[in-house]
């Protein structure tokens, strides 16, 4: 039969990525607490035993405080040093294996399709990915390590117990098991609903607040900034709410484990009385067991903070896994000789319904093809195809790697300089200047006090949009790759602007392949061969040359 573990990618991922240390990480929080219920057994039998030897001048003399001493110091000291080795070795382990499982999720994301899903909701996803990678550190910090450290201590304490009495040892043993369990699992049922309710009460808040800041103006100009803040006040209630249900929660369990502890400490000091009185065990054994007993209920208490939080947990597990189980598209494979598409057909990322249908064509190494054709001919769709952000729903094709420039200009709040290197990460100085001279926008950055150390707004705020244009163009010029996308990539630009960049561009090009898709004639003509499209199929080709181009040519917008 199949279990959560076996079928679970994510859970599997996260256990097995450092097995070792999680194991030894473990074991080192059990013997962490098998030593502190050794160091305050043995105190109290050294303090008693030492109490009634001193009661007469000749047990006194023959009493050993020696070795008794010096096993607490070592005990003291190690519990020490295991409890330090336990939080370094768990930590390292468990940050670890979620960095394993963020490269993991961050590569599914750059698959074909999903970088549309992303982009649809890009703040929810975001938050989802980091609030869920996070639910997941407490799974094993929280809920594995703490299970196996109670139940640990729970055995050892009613072994320790066994050997003054068997009864006592068992009987202790499975009530701190069995009573643990069913405290531990209530509050788990308990605060499920709550722990998802509050994961995703954050989640809308988040995303209201971003809503209301990023849409102020169009929300006081649609009469609508009281209303959004009346549901952002709600969406805060209802968290509040939530909140003190779980530290309700929080409170009765530990008022549980309490009533718990007190139960099997008033039971143990019962039964070590008796035993004291029947002569079957002394005084200073009586005190360590009761000692045991009070130190064996610590990790329990531990479990209450992961019992509270396994539902957020396991929605993490629920929400990524589908990220993490998400196959790689076999129909989109590497290429070195050139952009290939064999009777392909696609859709728009989710959808099933074609708009692209049984299209093949070829782009030889250093040819430049420009698409042309109405608005939703299918001219955008190929140039995602190739770029790997759209899976095909049938047919194949071979793309090698690529670069797309669209008329939108994506840059983020950072320097110049970082924003450049999103291309080459390790390109120096040198060449980022030599990127912006032939960008034609060197002589404008040397002119800015910081130079490429000058700060951009979000979304290049600090830069007019032909300057965003031409940064966006060095960028372009940075990233070695052999076929260059472009789509609709001088449409917002006047025309001097549009001219000087198509220019460079044809001189950054040389040796590259080109696919355009463009309803402009002044980027058509950077194309040896047009391809037209009309509802989602190839209708007709011109190589340039011929009178057919010409009169393609002459058919589009002209600047």
């Amino acid at each position: 039969m199949k279990t959560a573990f076996t079928t679970n990618p994510l859970l599997r991922q996260l256990l097995l990525d450092q097995p070792r240390k999680m194991l030894l990480g473990a074991a080192l929080s059990a013997l962490t607490v098998v030593a502190g219920m050794a160091l305050l057994g043995l105190s109290g039998w050294f303090i008693t035993a030492t109490s009634i030897a001193g009661l007469a001048t000749s047990t006194a003399l023959a009493f050993d405080v020696f070795a008794p001493s010096a096993g607490i110091r070592l005990l003291a000291i190690g519990r020490t040093g295991t409890r330090y080795a336990e939080r370094l070795v768990t930590h390292d382990a468990t940050f670890a294996a979620l960095a394993a499982i963020r490269v993991r999720l961050f590569r599914r994301w750059s698959l074909p399709a999903a970088g549309h899903r992303l982009l649809r909701q890009p703040s929810k996803m975001l938050f989802r990915l980091t609030a869920d990678i996070d639910a997941l550190e407490a799974l094993y910090l929280r809920l594995l390590v703490p299970v196996s450290t109670a139940v640990c201590a729970a055995l050892l304490a009613g072994l320790a117990l066994a050997f003054l009495d068997l009864a006592l040892g068992v009987v202790f043993g499975a009530w701190l098991l069995l009573g643990g369990a069913v405290i531990a699992g209530d509050v788990l049922r308990r605060a499920r609903r709550h722990a998802v309710h509050r994961s995703r009460a954050m989640e809308q808040l988040r995303s209201g607040a971003i809503d209301l800041v990023a849409g102020q103006t169009d929300l006081v100009m649609a009469g609508r900034l009281a209303a959004q803040c009346q549901v952002l006040a709600q969406i805060d209630r209802s968290l509040a709410a939530t909140d003190i249900a779980l530290q309700r929660l929080d409170a009765n369990a530990g008022a549980a484990f309490g009533v718990l502890g007190s139960m099997a400490l008033a039971g143990v000091l019962l039964a070590a009385a008796a035993l004291v009185e029947g002569q079957r065990i002394g005084v200073p054994a009586a005190a360590l067991a009761v000692l045991v007993a009070l130190t064996a209920m610590e990790p329990f208490v531990a479990l209450r903070r992961g019992a509270l939080e396994a539902g957020r947990m396991l929605l993490a597990l629920r929400r990524l896994n589908p990220r993490v189980a998400e196959p790689v598209p076999s129909r989109v494979a590497p290429a070195t000789d050139g952009l290939r598409f064999e009777q392909v057909s696609a859709a728009h990322a989710g959808s099933q319904v074609a708009i692209v249908h049984g299209v093949s064509l070829a782009v030889a190494p250093g040819e430049k093809v420009a698409l042309i054709g109405p608005s939703g001919a299918g001219k955008s769709t190929l140039l995602a195809l190739a770029a790997r952000e759209l899976a095909p729903l049938s047919g194949s094709v071979s793309a090698p790697r690529a670069c797309l420039f669209t008329q939108r200009t994506e840059l983020f709040q950072d320097s110049l300089r970082d924003n450049l290197r999103l291309a080459d990460p390790s390109a120096s100085d040198a060449h980022l200047w030599h990127a912006l001279q032939a960008a034609g926008l060197a002589q404008e950055v040397r002119a800015l006090t910081l130079g490429l150390d000058t700060p951009l707004g979000e979304g290049g705020m600090g830069l007019s949009g032909g300057q965003s244009r031409r940064l966006a163009l060095a960028r372009l010029f940075l990233h070695d790759s052999p076929l260059w996308l472009l789509d609709e990539a001088t449409e917002a630009l006047n025309a001097d602007t549009a001219i000087d960049v198509l220019r460079r561009l044809a001189e950054g090009s040389r040796g590259r392949s080109l696919l355009i898709a463009t309803h402009l004639r002044r980027e058509a003509q950077l194309a040896d061969r047009l391809v037209t499209l009309r509802h989602g199929r190839i209708v007709a080709e011109a190589r340039r040359g011929t009178p057919a181009f010409e009169v393609a040519l002459a058919g589009l917008r002209a600047d």
